[in-house]
């Protein structure tokens, strides 16, 4: 009988520490570093620094601005990169991802591209978003490029809209790929993989799996749009030789409210000049 009770009692407090847990990690963010060496980087950009925002959908839980803010802050970006549903089309609320905006753009230039919730958001709401967006600086790539320069050198940013727009991820040849100059491309999808690769591109910073919502040791997320279960572009790095996608985690959610083992996160990439 107190063998028993221990057990009891032992299940209820690793039951209300597993709740603790998942609460925890579900209202904060958390600062996900990654370093990228590339043989075809200029020098001049070696140690350029981007902090990568994904899917914020209007994220409203206990200090989510604040929390975003500050990982951006402490990654040092030279830029920041917006990688789509930064509304929520389920629960708009623009002035949520505004007010994100509005500070975000203060830290360092901001490159933003569409998600498939920006296009589900109305037109009115889009308009306002992107009104608003231009007005503080950032710059919106829709199917288009920003050249950046440093000591005579380029580097190349380029962004699809998401394919509920216009199937633009067809369009990345003719918009950014085969381009002499190191490109990185914003675009929403990471389950694009083979289409980016072939492209031409370096570097490809995507979201839309938060993660697979759920995951599991050993196994990694449970389920993604687009990609269903067990997705094989969930979160982190996928390189190969020269080419490389960056796969978000996100900050919010969206349908699903709860994620499990699978904290938001804001990324910051270091590119540096392979040897």
């Amino acid at each position: 009988m107190k063998k028993r009770k221990i057990i009891i009692i032992s299940a209820v407090v690793l039951g209300v520490l597993l709740v603790i847990w998942i609460f925890i990690t579900n209202i904060t963010v958390g600062l996900t570093r990654y370093t990228i060496a590339y043989s075809s980087l200029p020098e001049q950009f070696d140690g350029f620094r981007i902090a990568q925002v994904s899917d914020f959908h209007n994220a409203d839980f206990w200090g989510a601005e604040d929390a975003v803010v500050n990982a951006v802050k402490e990654s040092k970006p030279d830029i920041i990169a917006i990688t789509g549903d930064l509304v929520d089309s389920t629960y708009p609320n623009v002035e949520v991802s505004l007010s994100l905006m509005r500070r975000l753009s203060d830290i360092a230039p901001c490159y933003y591209v569409t998600g498939n919730h920006e296009a589900w958001i109305g037109d009115d709401n889009f308009k306002r978003l992107t009104d608003e967006l231009s007005r503080y600086g950032v710059t919106i790539l829709r199917d288009s490029t920003a050249v950046l320069e440093k000591n005579g050198a380029e580097l190349l940013i380029a962004g699809i809209d998401d394919p509920v727009f216009s199937y633009g991820i067809d369009k990345i040849p003719e918009i950014a790929g085969n381009d002499e100059r190191f490109t990185v491309l914003l675009s929403h999808r990471p389950e694009c993989y083979d289409v980016y690769k072939a492209s031409g591109v370096q570097l490809v910073l995507s979201g839309h799996a938060h993660g697979g919502q759920f995951r599991l040791p050993f196994v990694g997320g449970l389920y993604a749009p687009h990609q269903g279960v067990l997705p094989e572009y969930d979160c982190g790095i996928y390189q190969d030789g020269d080419f490389a996608l960056a796969v978000s985690r996100g900050i919010g959610n969206s349908v699903f409210p709860v994620r499990f083992n699978n904290q938001p996160e804001v990324v910051a990439i270091e590119l540096r000049k392979a040897s």
